[in-house]
């Protein structure tokens, strides 16, 4: 396998270390690398920014596995009855997340520390740390290449994020189709992949980041746990989930999309009909895993939230999930929330628009495929 030489070979270069750790991701980058270089129809640029993120990605696994090997006391950290967002992407997820974010009391993973881990932060410097303006940076080329996504995805370099870069340590995470059309790997990932090692990885992930750095409650998002949901379990086998809810009418095309704006850059070629597929298919996949693994006993770990009224005032859904975790909704913590939400108005950067016929898709059509899903959890239908 030159390509994979190759790419180990630089990750290496660029850090000065020799340690991936577990071998266990290779199979994930040797069928991503093997997709991608038959199918993805990279252009110039797509083939630089290919190899860039796999050769970041391994490089930063290098150095997670270098301060493991020095400081092997950070694997005694407990991640303790995380709270995991899931459900469908495009359901008010990333809103709810950040305003979970703002409560001092729970930790989340940021854009800056998801793409570079290391050093670990530290509390003393944690607002401060340079990193953030590296991220600032590169979030501001970001919007010059794909304009869109500010509607799409308004983010800061302080924001929340998802694990999904953190699964992308070990190669096994949806993160790698967003950008490229790799039907090979999201066939692999989708019906094939053992994310339990994926999750463990994101668990020593989560062990560095609050190792210096308390508060350790946290409160994790990444609408890819719903279709690994088993695995998920056996990895967090205390954690609790807030599931959200909208119609897959507004979900589907939507994301596909913003997959679409991303796939721009990379290829000459985009493939819309692709982009509707996967995620189609990863919906429906997701959302009967779920209710597979709800009905099996797990219905009182979960507490639901609906696009609509969490939109329009999200605090009493908020009470309630206190509630549900059993902790205090502070005054702090409202008022920084509060805050937040004045500061980052829905449509903020411009309304998202799409045509679902682009992708292949038809409302009708999504909405009848996926009614085993708004029945079981009384999804309204309709523009929100």
């Amino acid at each position: 396998m030159g390509r994979i030489s190759d790419l180990l070979d630089k990750a290496k270069a660029v850090t000065g270390l020799e340690n991936f750790g577990d071998d266990g991701f290779r199979e994930g980058l040797e069928i991503l690398v093997d997709s991608a270089d038959r199918e993805a129809r990279l252009n110039d640029a797509g083939r630089a920014a290919f190899d860039g993120q796999a050769i970041m990605l391994l490089s930063k696994r290098l150095e997670i596995e270098d301060w493991y090997s020095r400081h092997p006391e950070i694997d005694e950290q407990e991640i303790v009855a995380p709270l995991m967002v899931l459900g469908l992407p495009r359901t008010g997820s990333t809103a709810l997340h950040c305003l979970l974010g703002e409560d001092p009391a729970v930790r989340v993973m940021r854009n800056w520390e998801c793409m570079s881990p290391c050093p670990p932060p530290e509390a003393a410097t944690y607002e401060t740390d340079p990193r953030i303006a590296i991220m600032e940076g590169y979030m501001k080329q970001r919007d010059e290449i794909t304009p869109r996504m500010k509607q799409m995805l308004p983010s800061t370099a302080i924001s929340p994020t998802e694990d999904q870069i953190t699964m992308g340590f070990d190669f096994t995470s949806q993160v790698f189709q967003a950008s490229f059309r790799i039907p090979t790997y999201a066939e692999w990932l989708h019906h094939k992949a053992d994310l339990e090692p994926t999750f463990r990885y994101v668990k020593r992930v989560l062990k560095l980041l609050q190792w210096r750095c308390p508060p350790r409650r946290w409160r994790l998002k990444n609408p890819t746990y719903s279709m690994f949901i088993g695995a998920l379990d056996k990895v967090f086998p205390d954690a609790r989930y807030c599931m959200t809810h909208r119609d897959v009418a507004n979900v589907i095309p939507s994301v596909a999309d913003l997959y679409f704006e991303m796939h721009k850059p990379n290829t000459d070629e985009p493939d819309k009909k692709w982009m509707g597929d996967i995620n189609v298919e990863f919906c429906e996949l997701g959302m009967r895993r779920m209710i597979e693994f709800r009905d099996n006993g797990n219905e009182q770990r979960f507490f639901d939230i609906h696009f609509a009224p969490f939109q329009k005032d999200p605090f009493p859904t908020l009470e309630k999930l206190y509630d549900f975790l059993g902790e205090e909704f502070t005054p702090e913590a409202r008022a920084r929330m509060k805050a937040w939400r004045e500061s980052t108005p829905r449509d903020k950067h411009g309304r998202h628009e799409y045509n679902p016929a682009d992708y292949g898709l038809d409302t009708a059509s999504l909405r009848q495929q996926f009614q085993f899903y708004t029945e079981r959890f009384d999804v309204p239908l309709g523009k929100d």
